[in-house]
């Protein structure tokens, strides 16, 4: 079974161009089955042969994981990577039909993202000092991720190279090395100028080499995705904002915002970088400022 995990792993990274990261995600779902069959079928994990699995033993997993009390994502997860590593099986002709085609996949809780208001996040944005070196890369680094809608991700992965302050655009790198040009806003401009003038500088002296990173950390490399939670949990905490604020925030309310003052769906799935516009859909359920001025305004008894 290890060898065709390999196979199929390799097969992500290689055609599907998928994400270290999701590659990652998918062995772990795996591999937490694999253990699971082998207790089933009394046999060495490594002895299991795919044809081994058939729907009715899944099915099996199924309860047991909910048994173990894990959440509908994770199990929907989990059946998602199961199944297309069945797909893929089928395709490689190591097997000839698939049973975990009649298996269903879970339907998660629709669950509303986490947004801030336009006044709340104002206040988040314009909280940093800009007069202060730490203060003035904080300023830049909460107006670009506000501004743009991108992955927290993606913002610590923006190269200086990356940047181009006269166009007023940037370049990110998003899930499966996909790139896209995104604009800056007028406000993300000038905190970068700013930042790129007298905060990087300063902050940049703290580090023995070279790096092209635009965020740097105090020590003078590149900011890392923690050090992003870390420093908004700060400033978050001092302006009492809602606790479940994150990095992610930022790309909800960016899309929610967009969608509120009249932005194209199609338009703002392009900035957010989603493969599917369906994923883009669900801020359409936030926008509920939006529909009630067009329903003030177009309502006779409103």
């Amino acid at each position: 079974m290890y060898g065709y995990v390999d196979g199929f792993l390799a097969y992500l990274h290689t055609e599907k161009n998928a994400s270290p990261k999701t590659i990652q995600s998918y062995q772990k779902d795996l591999f937490d089955g694999i253990s699971y069959f082998a207790g089933e079928l009394e046999k060495p994990d490594y002895a299991i042969h795919p044809a081994d699995i058939t729907a009715a033993l899944f099915r099996s997993y199924l309860a047991e994981m909910r048994e173990r009390k894990n959440s509908i994502a994770t199990i929907a997860r989990r059946v998602s990577a199961w199944r297309s590593f069945y797909r893929y099986l089928c395709r490689e002709d190591v097997l000839e039909d698939n049973p975990l085609g009649r298996v269903s996949i879970p339907k998660r809780d629709k669950k509303l993202p986490h947004f801030l208001r336009e006044g709340e996040m104002k206040l988040l944005v314009e909280f940093p000092q800009p007069e202060k070196m730490l203060g003035c890369r904080d300023r830049a680094l909460l107006e670009v991720m506000y501004g743009t809608g991108i992955r927290v991700s993606e913002l610590v992965g923006i190269d200086l190279g990356d940047l181009d302050l006269k166009r007023a655009t940037v370049k990110v790198t998003g899930k499966g090395d996909r790139e896209r040009i995104v604009p800056l806003g007028d406000y993300a401009v000038e905190a970068l100028r700013l930042y790129i003038e007298k905060g990087r500088p300063a902050l940049a002296i703290n580090q023995n080499e070279y790096t092209s990173a635009l965020f740097l950390n105090h020590r003078g490399g590149r900011l890392t995705d923690r050090g992003v939670r870390w420093l908004l949990k700060r400033y978050v905490g001092r302006l009492g904002l809602n606790q479940q604020t994150s990095p992610h925030t930022f790309r909800h309310s960016f899309a929610t915002h967009m969608l509120d003052n009249g932005a194209d769906l199609r338009a703002v799935q392009e900035l957010l970088g989603h493969a599917r516009l369906s994923t883009t859909q669900i801020y359409t359920h936030l926008s509920t400022d939006r529909l009630k001025r067009v329903y003030d305004r177009s309502h006779p008894r409103a």
